[in-house]
Order: C-alpha cells, then structure tokens, then sequence
C-alpha cells in the first residue's frame, strides 16, 4: 500500500492518524493533516464550493482522493466518476457511498465527460510545464462539445521572496514525498502555475482560459473552454 494511503486507511478505520509528513524541493517538511482530505462542504473554502456549483453534466473528478467532493455533487444528484491513482483511496470511496469509484489513471481513460473537475491543486499532477501542456492535449479527448475543465491552482512565487528562483526549471515545478510511521514514499513531481502561463499554454493548446475565482491569498480557480475554430 501506498504511504498516503496508510495514513488515509488508519484516519478512516479509527478516527486519528499518526503525522503525515510531507517533504519538499523548496524548505523544512511540513505536516499534512489528514483530515484534511476528509472535509465535508461546511468545511470546503469558497473557492471549493464555487468550483462544485460550477458542474454540470456529466462530472469527472480527478485525484478524488476519498471522494469529498464528490459526495457533495452525488447529494445534488449529479452524475459523478471520481478517479484516482491510489487503491486505498478508492476503496474508501466507494465505502463512504460514492457511486462511481475507480482506481484509474487519467492519461489511460477514454469516456467524456461535460465537467472535468481537479480540487487541491489537482492540476499539479502534471509534474512539469511540458507535462501541463500534454494534459491540456490529452484532456480534449475526454470532452464532450460545449463542455469545461475546472481547476485550481497556486501562483508560489511568495517562496522565492528571500531566495533565488530555480534556474534550471519554471519556478513552480516541485517535488514532494510522504513520510508516515517512519516509511517514506518516492518522490513526485508536482506544478502550481500562474496566471500567465496558464492563459499562454491554453491559448498555445487550444483552450480559453478564464480566473473565475480568486482567493486574494495566491489561489485561484480556473475554467478552461475549447476555444473555437
């Protein structure tokens, strides 16, 4: 099993966990708690539940981890797939009720779908800018005409007030790795992208891209539409 999915299976079963560490490219390891992935709608940012207001059609959830946001859209009786990488995430999926649960990797999946849908930095699991522009090709076979892809996303700049930034790579290209009970994880590449790059690399890829929600602190959410011909 994987280290995040260790952590997500104790807090699950009993209630706690034991400190889910996350180690970065940038600075000290922080602690990531899990219960954070547990969170239902009274707990969710605005910025969150503007995104799940913002479906419609069928949904696809990527990353759904536990699959809180998807429990919010099943409520509302809309047509949710949630995915993710991780089996002990999607067994505690489909435990929790969510309806369609799959353990399925994105870049491999083939149905389409009217809202395609990446809460906490979802989007992240591009890895890299190159990566980035892939996905927003591979995500135009995953949607119906007329639909839209929201995400939301951090410009991370603030981290580099006191340092130099990367200068091998785009300053928002990370790297992180889970610590739990003394077991570390591999590392994995992760992306927050600005404002500008996004609408840059959408228009170079085909989409329109619209900030259609701004938290003032560095986060915003993105809609994406294929732009037409």
């Amino acid at each position: 099993m994987d280290v995040f999915g260790k952590a997500i299976t104790d807090f699950y079963k009993s209630g706690e966990a034991d400190i889910l560490w996350l180690h970065n490219s940038y600075g000290e390891p922080e602690e990531m708690p899990v219960d954070f992935f547990f969170r239902d709608d009274e707990d969710m940012p605005v910025l969150e539940l503007h995104a799940l207001q913002m479906c419609n059609g069928k949904v696809l959830d990527i990353g759904a981890g536990v699959g809180s946001h998807a429990l919010v859209l099943q409520a509302f009786n809309v047509d949710v797939t949630a995915i993710d990488i991780s089996e002990a995430a999607v067994k505690i999926m489909k435990d929790r009720g969510v309806k369609k649960a799959l353990h399925q990797d994105i870049f491999n999946y083939t149905e389409k779908f009217d809202t395609i849908l990446m809460l906490m930095n979802g989007i992240g699991l591009t890895g890299t800018l190159p990566g980035f522009k892939d996905f927003l090709i591979k995500l135009k076979s995953l949607l119906n005409p007329d639909g839209q892809v929201l995400f939301d996303t951090s410009d991370i700049a603030y981290l580099y007030e006191d340092l130099p930034k990367p200068q091998n790579q785009y300053y928002g290209e990370v790297s992180y790795k889970y610590e739990y009970k003394g077991e570390k994880g591999n590392w994995f590449k992760w992306l927050y992208i600005d404002q500008q790059t996004i609408a840059e690399i959408a228009k170079e890829t085909g989409w329109v891209s619209e900030i259609v929600f701004d938290d003032d602190e560095d986060q915003y959410l993105v809609r994406l539409v294929l732009a037409k011909l």
